[in-house]
């Protein structure tokens, strides 16, 4: 199956990308419109299309400073498409994009059964760094 990889995405790809979040217990509730300005506010994106049916089967994103630090977000490939080496090719797509051949450290997020996923790919979980969040939800209170 030939893949095309992409930077932007057509406004049916974006359809495509929804419907990529729905698959997700984290992701479902994404609505179209929080998706659009998510596109629109991410340095890079990468994308993976059946060159055949040109629809969007594999997602990725990235927020970076392209010197220190690059955040990795929302790696999604279509159900139907997983277990074929795509998920690799959207790392590789991030790890070898040009503008960012200059990071110095590449991070992100994962579900525990996802973390084989990635020390195969290099990283490593950490225990100096802890992750830490503050829902917009929380209301913060000054003490």
């Amino acid at each position: 199956m030939p893949i095309i990889v992409v930077q932007e995405l057509t406004p049916s790809q974006v359809q495509d990308l929804e419907q990529l979040y729905k698959q997700g217990w984290w992701s479902h509730q994404r609505t179209s419109k929080d998706i659009q300005k998510m596109l629109n506010h991410s340095d890079i994106i990468i994308g993976l299309v059946d060159s055949d049916t040109q629809k969007l089967i594999g997602f990725t994103r990235v927020l970076t400073d392209y010197t220190y630090r690059a955040l990795i977000w929302d790696v999604l490939v279509k159900s139907s498409y997983q277990n074929q080496g795509l998920g690799k090719k959207l790392i590789d797509e991030i790890l070898t994009h040009p503008t960012l051949k200059d990071v110095e450290a590449f991070l992100l997020m994962c579900l525990p059964e996802m973390v084989p996923f990635y020390e195969k790919l290099g990283f490593h979980s950490s225990d100096s760094v802890k992750l830490m969040s503050l829902e917009t939800s929380t209301h913060y209170q000054e003490f």
